[in-house]
């Protein structure tokens, strides 16, 4: 039997800070045209709770930076790994905006965030290198999905991913769509294993940058006499619905079939928590290509709670699912999940994985 790359460990921290619905019915909100919303901040937050699944989202204390919040998830996967951390061979840093101090315009990304992490680990072996990856919200996925080719190609054996982001520092407060987004970080430490059942199967990853480059982007704020020079995540929400509609659920099969794995063989679907109503739609869209009912307990949620943390989603609902702390989810020695997640890019991305 041939070798594997096994998750050994994993972490999450999820911030302490809660914000809920009720907190952005004090705003006044724009459209992409910079007109003013007239419908009641009520009325906007309840039909936003029920398009997207949202109660309430963390953010991150002031004080604290997607390195913060990277550190605290990576501390625990490596206690969960139970492994020395100098005996990593890379640090794969998923994010997208670097470190944004509360109250500054700025993301700061020099040194890389990989860099910061690492000192802030204290780990001295010059040999484990430390980098950043950007690729939207799929972004840790591609960081499990480059360690396994890492590992395939024989130049390391044990590596770090962390997803962190600190969303709450570039969302502009006039935009209805910054009530999705939020704070978290989520890490792994997967090993390569000789002779092991468990581990990664299969991997898919494609990306459309045409017309879909921008759908995600950084852009002015919808407030008419906001400072043009500071920009803002900014997202086209139908254009960002529709692709994932056509798209993601044929990554996934293609990553289910390159597995060889049977459709009923899967316990569970861990995909990037962006809004409940696409998630459930992309997962009766897969099913539906197998002309199957979506199997009962099958997709793990954790967005109606901690929101839309980009690339710390999956990690930290896989960490929550595997210890245990998510009601009618569980996972077990043998059982086949899937990883999926889309985002800037436009970026699709899936891992096959037996636990």
């Amino acid at each position: 039997m041939s070798g594997r790359s096994v998750i050994i460990g994993s972490g999450c921290f999820i911030p302490t800070q809660i914000i809920t619905n009720r907190d952005f019915t004090v705003h006044d909100f724009y459209d992409e045209n910079q007109n003013r919303i007239t419908t009641a901040p009520e009325i906007v937050t309840q039909k936003f709770q029920e398009i997207t699944g949202i109660e309430e989202r963390r953010y991150a204390l002031e004080d604290q930076t997607s390195t913060d919040l990277a550190f605290y998830a990576a501390s625990e996967a490596i206690k969960d790994a139970d492994i020395d951390p100098e005996t990593l061979d890379q640090i794969i840093y998923a994010h997208n905006y670097g470190d944004v101090t509360k109250h500054h315009i700025q993301t700061d990304a020099v040194p890389s965030l990989g860099a910061r992490l690492k000192r802030r680990l204290k780990i001295k072996n010059p040999s484990c290198t430390a980098y950043d990856l950007l690729f939207g919200c799929p972004g840790w996925l591609q960081g499990v999905i480059h360690t396994d080719a890492f590992f395939k190609a024989g130049v390391a054996k044990r590596i770090l991913v962390v997803g962190a982001e600190t969303l709450s520092r570039v969302i502009d407060p006039y935009d209805r769509d910054s009530m999705i987004f939020s704070d978290g970080a989520g890490a792994t430490i997967l090993e390569w294993q000789e002779n092991s059942s468990s581990g990664i199967l299969s991997t898919a990853a494609v990306s459309h940058c045409i017309d879909e480059v921008d759908y995600i982007n950084f852009g002015k704020s919808n407030f008419p006499f906001s400072d043009p020079r500071i920009r803002y995540i900014k997202m086209k929400g139908r254009k960002v619905y529709e692709y994932a509609m056509k798209n993601v659920a044929p990554a996934m099969k293609s990553c289910i079939e390159k597995a060889g794995v049977d459709i009923h063989e899967v316990k569970k679907v861990f995909i990037h928590q962006a809004n409940e109503k696409m998630d459930e739609a992309i997962i009766k869209v897969l099913f539906k290509m197998y002309q199957l009912p979506i199997p009962e307990h099958i997709m793990p949620m954790s967005i109606h709670k901690l929101g839309n943390s980009s690339v710390a989603t999956i990690p930290t609902l896989y960490d929550l699912v595997k210890k245990g702390q998510l009601p009618d989810h569980q996972i077990s020695e043998g059982d086949i999940v899937i990883f999926a997640s889309v985002g800037a890019g436009m970026h699709i991305n899936a891992v096959c994985y037996r636990v």
